[in-house]
């Protein structure tokens, strides 16, 4: 992937990994489209970064998707990249009252909301590069994230495939793999103890411009290159209290 020049859409840019992809892609002297359901946030990140461009957008629904897409190729069909970043993680119990309405959102904003822009997007003929950020929970789930671990399995996998199946359009297909970051996934206050975006985003960008398709960064490194046994062993590690 070229590291500047592109036009360059991030889903959920405006917060956590997203953000930190959208600081570094504008420093890198790329133009940058976020794109999120708060209209106060991504005016926020206007403010701090004023060449970036902003879409409100609920991509938990299908009619906003589709709308999303419609206003990229008419404003913006010169489109580069694509990165699938916009995620949600609910903890929760599947005995709880709501646990199918919370699950179904979830669902609807991990898997559809990626796959079904994907669908759309390799449509633009300007497109080179898809970039999906998935989990090291993809390998080895979190039991109080159960739903969120599930779905980054599952976009792992789809991830895999895309891989292939875009080659003979020579759309390259990149994974960012992210352990816990000090972001506000979840809920603000639950990852403070784990590493900084900044330090992840530094490490993946080095990975880029050594020509990686999967990214990862200290314990997603050790999940992607684990034995079966050793992510059994990590999951009994993590359920040990």
């Amino acid at each position: 992937m070229e590291l500047s020049n592109n036009k360059i859409l991030i889903t959920g840019g405006a917060s956590g990994i997203g953000l930190g992809l959208t600081e570094r892609f504008i420093q890198d002297n790329n133009t940058v489209i976020i794109c999120g359901r708060r209209e106060s946030v991504l005016n926020e990140v206007k403010a701090q970064f004023p060449s970036v461009i902003t879409k409100v957008c609920d991509l938990s629904l299908e009619t906003e998707r589709v709308e999303l897409y419609e206003w990229i190729t008419e404003n913006h069909s010169d489109l580069t990249v694509l990165v699938n970043n916009a995620g949600i993680q609910q903890w929760m119990d599947v005995s709880d009252k709501d646990f199918f309405e919370r699950a179904k959102n979830e669902i609807a904003t991990n898997i559809e909301a990626p796959l079904h822009l994907t669908s759309l997007f390799i449509d633009l003929k300007s497109l080179t590069t898809v970039m999906n950020v998935t989990s090291g929970l993809a390998f080895s789930p979190f039991a109080k994230v159960p739903v969120y671990s599930a779905t980054k399995a599952f976009f792992r996998s789809f991830t895999l495939s895309l891989r292939y199946l875009l080659s003979s359009k020579n759309i390259e297909v990149i994974e960012i793999i992210p352990p816990a970051l000090n972001t506000d996934l979840g809920g603000i206050g639950l990852h403070d103890a784990h590493p900084s975006v900044s330090s992840f985003i530094e490490s993946i960008f080095e990975q880029l411009k050594q020509g990686e398709t999967e990214l990862t960064f200290e314990s997603s490194k050790t999940r992607l290159n684990a034995s079966a046994e050793d992510l059994r062993n990590h999951f009994k590690a993590m359920h040990s209290n």
